[in-house]
C-alpha cells in the first residue's frame, strides 16, 4: 500500500461551478456473516468483492449524467459493512466518483463500519481518504443480546474502536442502537443509554427490532423461540430514549435520530428534503425528482449486468399523488414538519385541503400542530406517528 498523508494529500479535486446539489449513496453489500435481524440485500460472498467493486464504478461511470451536474453534497458508502473493504477498493471508488462528479469541497462523506473492523491500523486508513464521518453499529453494549444478534464485536470492542477513531481525528461520529430485544428491560435499556452517552457521540440513531419476514429473526418467532417486545413496554423504551438524549443536550430532528447542535444526518435529511440523490450498487436506490429507480438485488446479476452494459433495474414513474404520498412521509418524520407552503406550491389546493381536512382529527387531539407555516408531529403524536402518516396518505379508488 503506498504511503498516505490525510494533512497534505488533495488527490480529489472538482473544478466545474454548478448550481445545486444532491447526494450519492454506494451500497456494499458484503458481511462476513448476518446479523439474525437483517433484510437489507447483503452476501458473504467475499471472493466476488474485486469483480463488484470494478461493476460498481463502471456504473458510477455510466450514470454521471442521472443528477444533470448537480453538485454532491453528501456521499454515503453503507452496506452491508463498508468496512469489508481496503485501500485499494476505496481508491477505485474515490478516483471513480472525483473524475464523473463535481463534489462540494466540505461534502459530508460518510462510512458505516463495524467496531470489531475499526483496529488502529484501519482507523488510520481511512483517515487517509476523504472520510469525515462515521456510522458505527454499536447495536447494544449487552453482552448476551450481541451474542444473540450475532454480532461480531464485544462491548468493550466498540468502546475501544469509538475511543481509538475519537483519537485519529474523527469529529462526527455516529452510533447505531436498537431497542426492544427480546427479553429487554428498561433497566437494560437505561444502561444502554449511559453506556452510548458516555462516549458522547455527535449523532445517534436508536431503532425498534423489527422481525421482518424471511429473516432468522422472524424465524426464531415463528418457532416461539422468541417473543416480540409489547406495545406497553415499547412505548416505554421510546419515551426513555427521548426523555434521556434531549436531557443531555441532544436534538430529537427526526423520529429515530438525534444530534449535537450542527451534526444532523446531511445525507439522510436530503432523502427527507425529497433532494435528489444517485443509488450505485446492487439494490441501490435513486431519486431524481420524477421517478425512482433501483438496482437488482443480486450480486451475480448487477455484475454480469454492468460488464455487459446490459444493467437491470426498475422505474416508477413519480404522478401527483405519490409524490404527495412521499411528501407527507418524509416530511412529518422530522421535527421541522411538513412546509405548508411547498404542499400549496407543489402539490396544488385541491391536495392541500385534503392534507389538512386529514389532519384536522389528531390537530384537535394535539397530536399535531400548526406553527410557524409548518405541520408538525407533538410530543404526543410522535408515539402513534405511523398511523398519523397512514391517515393522511392519498389512497386511490
Amino acid at each position: 500500500m503506498r504511503n498516505r498523508n490525510v494533512s497534505t494529500r488533495k488527490p480529489y479535486l472538482c473544478n466545474k461551478i454548478v448550481p445545486d446539489m444532491a447526494g450519492i449513496y454506494l451500497h456494499i453489500p458484503f458481511c462476513k456473516r448476518r446479523c439474525i435481524y437483517c433484510d437489507f440485500f447483503s452476501s458473504t460472498q467475499s471472493e466476488k468483492k474485486t469483480a463488484y467493486i470494478s461493476a460498481l464504478c463502471r456504473e458510477i461511470q455510466q450514470r454521471k449524467n442521472y443528477l444533470n451536474d448537480e453538485e454532491i453534497q453528501t456521499v454515503y458508502f453503507g452496506g452491508g459493512t463498508p468496512s469489508q473493504l481496503n485501500a485499494e477498493d476505496f481508491e477505485k471508488i474515490f478516483q471513480t466518483l472525483y473524475a464523473n462528479f463535481c463534489i462540494k469541497d466540505g461534502a459530508e462523506i460518510t462510512i458505516e463500519a463495524n467496531p470489531d473492523d475499526l483496529n488502529p491500523a484501519y482507523i488510520s486508513m481511512l483517515r487517509s481518504f476523504p472520510f469525515n464521518r462515521l456510522s458505527m453499529g454499536i447495536q447494544t453494549f449487552n453482552e448476551k443480546r450481541l451474542q444473540f444478534l450475532q454480532r461480531r464485536h464485544t462491548a468493550q470492542q466498540a468502546v475501544d474502536a469509538f475511543k481509538n477513531c475519537r483519537r485519529a481525528g474523527f469529529d462526527n461520529i455516529s452510533i447505531d442502537l436498537i431497542y426492544g430485544l427480546p427479553e429487554e428491560t428498561a433497566k437494560d435499556w437505561e444502561y444502554d443509554l449511559r453506556q452510548a452517552l458516555a462516549l458522547r457521540p455527535e449523532h445517534i440513531s436508536a431503532y425498534h427490532l423489527i422481525y421482518e419476514e424471511n429473516t432468522s429473526l422472524w424465524k426464531l418467532k415463528e418457532k416461539h423461540a422468541v417473543e416480540e417486545t409489547d406495545e406497553e413496554l415499547s412505548l416505554t423504551f421510546f419515551s426513555m430514549l427521548i426523555r434521556t438524549l434531549k436531557s443531555q443536550g441532544y436534538r430529537h430532528y427526526e423520529i429515530s435520530n438525534f444530534c449535537l447542535p450542527g451534526y444532523h444526518s446531511r445525507h439522510n435529511s436530503g432523502y427527507w428534503d425529497e433532494s435528489l440523490y444517485l443509488g450505485c450498487g446492487a439494490s441501490a436506490h435513486s431519486y431524481n425528482g420524477t421517478s425512482r429507480q433501483w438496482n437488482i438485488a443480486s450480486l451475480e446479476k448487477y455484475i454480469a449486468g454492468m460488464e455487459q452494459e446490459t444493467p437491470e433495474y426498475e422505474i416508477e414513474e413519480l404522478n401527483l399523488y405519490t409524490r404527495y404520498n412521499d411528501f407527507v412521509i418524509t416530511t412529518l418524520r422530522t421535527s421541522r414538519g411538513m412546509p405548508l407552503d411547498r404542499l400549496r406550491e407543489e402539490f396544488g389546493e385541491p391536495l392541500r385541503s385534503y392534507c389538512l381536512r386529514m389532519a384536522k382529527p389528531y390537530v384537535n387531539e394535539h397530536k399535531l400542530e400548526i406553527k410557524d407555516g409548518f405541520l408538525r408531529l407533538t410530543g404526543s403524536g410522535i408515539f402513534v406517528s405511523d398511523g398519523i402518516m397512514s391517515d393522511m396518505l392519498w389512497v386511490e379508488d
